[in-house]
């Protein structure tokens, strides 16, 4: 459970009157209730993953019917790497109100505690569990231009940290939270190398990384080709993937040049 007291009146408001509450966890959010002085006074029901599809057609119906569902999860906004998606998708397609009630968000947190240039981010979600497959989204993470944050899960952060020192190299600069907008939050700032090193001895809890955007170097266009390439294969529009490796020194159309006289060969 997060901070309580980053907890708005809205919120509380809307615990105390929605007609359902679909909770990831239930009993974590009725001590979440309990900790804000709130009782709930709607139907309560379990809204997690696994059984996120078969609830849909019955909160929608309770949409339809002018009641109020509430959703609430785990150390999480709705959506974001949570439950979320498919119900408001769901509410959206029969045009019925939707509406979202602000609040503490560790991707916000985390980039603002960074102490990283974050003026430009992407949020990646969780990183693939099979090394092989981290291993190909670092990679294209090796000449991101944006900050990226994303979450991991703390057995595997150790792993992914010495993976990213491998790919991206020991010198980009990192950090690692725990715990935010919670009472116990850490943050780590550093290379990868050294955090890295420091993950070795463990992490617990929520973890939220935030990686610094690649550093402009010079290259020729000749030097890309092999990155466009790369994500042409994976589903990229050429011009898109030309774009999206362009640098401060070699233009879109240059790369794109590069491409097609590497084709031709």
């Amino acid at each position: 459970m997060g901070e309580v007291r980053d907890a708005s009146e809205r919120l509380k408001e809307a615990l105390a009157t929605a007609d359902v509450v679909a909770a990831e966890d239930t009993r974590r959010t009725k001590h979440l209730a309990s900790a804000l002085g709130v009782v709930i006074t709607g139907k309560v029901v379990s809204f997690y993953d696994q059984v996120e599809t078969t609830r849909l057609p019955a909160l929608v119906a309770d949409v339809s019917e002018g009641k109020t569902v509430l959703l609430v999860t785990d150390a999480g906004m709705p959506s974001v790497s949570d439950p979320g998606y498919r119900l408001v998708a769901a509410c959206v397609e029969k045009d019925l109100p939707v509406t979202c009630l602000p609040g503490p968000s560790a991707v916000t947190t985390a980039l603002a505690l960074s102490g990283l240039p974050v003026e430009r981010f992407c949020f990646d979600g969780f990183p693939p569990r099979k090394q092989g497959q981290r291993r190909t989204w670092l990679e294209s993470l090796r000449t991101e231009q944006r900050a990226c944050v994303f979450f991991e899960a703390p057995h595997r952060l150790a792993a992914c940290l010495a993976d990213a020192v491998e790919v991206l190299g020991g010198d980009r600069r990192a950090a690692v939270c725990r715990e935010l907008t919670k009472t116990y939050e850490e943050v780590r700032r550093g290379t990868l190398a050294e955090l890295a090193e420091w993950a070795i001895e463990g992490a617990r809890g929520e973890i939220t990384v935030v990686l610094e955007a690649a550093r402009l170097v010079a290259a020729e266009p000749e030097d890309l080709v092999g990155e466009v390439e790369r994500l042409v294969e994976g589903g990229a529009r050429l011009k898109d993937a030309c774009a999206m490796v362009a640098t401060a020194g070699v233009s879109k159309r240059e790369v794109y040049e590069a491409v097609l006289a590497a084709r031709q060969d």
